[in-house]
């Protein structure tokens, strides 16, 4: 997810440039970026971003690969092995104390300093939304692929992780749009950090205009799940979802690591702990009273038995052989411990 979108922003920027200096043309070879003279004049520029994780991971690849100087602004819950994995590829990772929230009002308030810097918004960047939204249209081949109708009869009921909100309101509005009005997406997030459901109460109850903290509500907003550990939700993925998102769960930690078991187990996929919060999205329809309730107020209830469930992983296949083996080691305890 967070590649897809973060390679749109920098490629839209990186075309932008490419244009201005009169490194390619409309419609011409972009190949020719790839040149020692575009080489040179993106070399002045920088890109930055602030995050958790995974954006992190892909604006500082992509950018350092088409020259720019990429600055990552990381929080305190980010993984070690994605700050060295992002320093062997020439990044300059620049490391916070605190949480997701302030090291990206860091790292935009350092950007807004530097006329040759463009930082990539994950709070505010609708073109970061569009480029997670280009995942609907792979999808709805790949469905088509398989035979797999989307309508009244046969609705499509998505399950997402959710940090700051912009990937899963990017797909959310990209799916609705290819693929209509029986989609129904729901966000996962961690127990202690619900940034997006805190958001959408606060909508519900207080009216537009809030923006509201999960440490507002005595949680720590400390989890496992590194890329989804976000206080405050955006307002702009915010806004888009008020009428299409569906619902907002949350899931422990412990149980996205029995998650991440099964999904081994079963499928022989690597996923990490943020990659499995969505697999709890059938279950929290079916047993629990709200999901229930929503299952009867929109009539899905009648043709359960015939939607797809989609859950949406995020990724794990860079993480190192170690650090997953001990996530292995903990979802087997977990599960142990229930059986």
């Amino acid at each position: 997810i967070k590649a897809r979108g973060g390679m749109h922003e920098v490629l839209e920027f990186v075309e932008g440039l490419a244009l201005q200096h009169g490194l390619v043309q409309p419609g011409g070879d972009y190949r020719a970026l790839a040149t020692p003279q575009a080489r040179e004049v993106l070399g002045r520029y920088q890109v930055a971003v602030g995050s958790t994780g995974n954006l992190g991971m892909s604006i500082g690849v992509v950018a350092s690969a088409l020259g720019f100087q990429a600055t990552v602004h990381m929080s305190a819950d980010a993984k070690e092995w994605k700050k060295d994995r992002l320093r062997q590829r020439g990044v300059q990772v620049v490391e916070h104390t605190g949480d997701y929230e302030r090291a990206v009002a860091a790292g935009r308030a350092e950007a807004a300093s530097n006329p040759l810097c463009h930082f990539v918004d994950d709070e505010q960047s609708f073109s970061l939304l569009l480029g997670y939204s280009a995942a609907a249209l792979h999808l709805q081949k790949q469905l088509a692929e398989q035979g797999v109708a989307v309508d009244a009869e046969h609705p499509l009921i998505v399950y997402l992780p959710c940090g700051v909100g912009g990937a899963p309101a990017g797909i959310t509005f990209g799916l609705r749009q290819v693929l209509g009005p029986h989609v129904h997406c729901f966000f996962a997030e961690p127990v202690q950090s619900p940034c997006f459901m805190v958001q959408m109460m606060a909508d519900a109850t207080q009216g537009v205009g809030q923006h509201p903290s999960v440490y507002d509500w005595g949680l720590t907003n400390r989890t496992e799940a590194d890329g989804l550990a976000v206080p405050r939700a955006s307002l702009l993925a915010a806004e888009l979802m008020r009428p299409l998102l569906s619902g907002v769960f949350t899931v422990a930690d412990d149980t996205l690591f029995a998650h991440l078991v099964r999904v081994l187990d079963a499928l022989g996929e690597r996923i990490e702990p943020s990659a499995a919060a969505g697999f709890s999205g059938p279950a929290m329809l079916t047993g629990t009273t709200a999901g229930q309730a929503w299952l009867r107020s929109t009539g899905i209830e009648a043709v359960l038995h015939q939607a797809t469930h989609l859950v949406w992983t995020t990724g794990g296949l860079l993480v190192p052989d170690a650090q997953y083996q001990g996530f292995v080691q903990r979802g087997r305890a977990v599960l142990a411990a229930q059986a």
